[in-house]
């Protein structure tokens, strides 16, 4: 067993952003990461797509690494999300580049069970992503060995994408089969418009990319993004 990734577990129950840095301006990744940290954000998402399982090549253990060291020195956790068809390969080398949180999907898994108890075998936090056409029995009986559940707002495979509403009553049911400790995210369309539809959901964790990184200024837009998740809170 690796050694165990420094991860708050409050973070995976209370109300997070989670800005995705597919949306980011690589050129200056790290200074991108450091924008949204000093706003207030703790959590960092990173799609990692293979071009099979979905239709586009993105992120790898190489970036993971070279910001996991900004990133928990800010007192923040590296979320990878793993939108591949054989997770079960990656798990450890994504662990070992400093990988906080991997959630796979449930489409992609065989044995979905063996892979989560991988996942956390490697120190990591567990979570498992469904579709949006993907029924909530995919994961029911997986729902007590998870950290974490990802329901997908759009089909995933490229960031900027509308937001499906009809996936909104599946979130809230959800979260009325998940444990009351198991965290619950939202990714794909969220922005300052579709969030406050997904609040009243249950959802906690919200995963943001164009609406952030495509935003004029990424630092107010993550701000303004979790004042409107506090003010919900507040008003819960």
């Amino acid at each position: 067993m690796l050694e165990s990734c420094p991860v708050s577990d409050e973070l995976l129950t209370t109300y997070q952003l989670a800005p995705s840095i597919l949306s980011a301006d690589f050129y200056r990744l790290g200074e991108q990461v450091r924008l949204v940290m000093d706003a207030g954000v703790r959590v960092i998402h990173v799609d990692v797509m293979d071009g099979h399982f979905v239709p586009n090549i993105t992120i790898g253990p190489f970036i993971v690494e070279a910001i996991s060291e900004q990133v928990h020195d800010a007192g923040g956790v590296l979320d990878c999300h793993l939108m591949i068809s054989e997770p079960d390969d990656y798990i450890d080398t994504f662990a070992r580049a400093g990988a906080d949180w991997i959630n796979v999907h449930a489409e992609a898994c065989d044995h979905l069970n063996m892979t989560l108890s991988r996942i956390r075998d490697a120190g990591c936090k567990a979570g498992v992503t469904i579709n949006p056409a993907t029924p909530l029995v995919a994961i029911q009986e997986a729902a007590g060995d998870i950290d974490f559940a990802l329901m997908m707002t759009v089909n995933p495979g490229f960031s900027g994408q509308g937001f499906i509403e009809s996936v909104v009553p599946k979130i809230a049911r959800a979260r009325t089969l998940l444990p009351p400790g198991v965290g619950l995210q939202v990714d794909g369309g969220i922005s300052i418009e579709t969030i406050g539809k997904v609040l009243p959901t249950g959802a906690n964790n919200f995963v943001a990319g164009s609406a952030v990184y495509g935003a004029p200024d990424p630092a107010a837009a993550a701000r303004e993004l979790m004042e409107a998740m506090a003010a919900y809170s507040a008003s819960a």
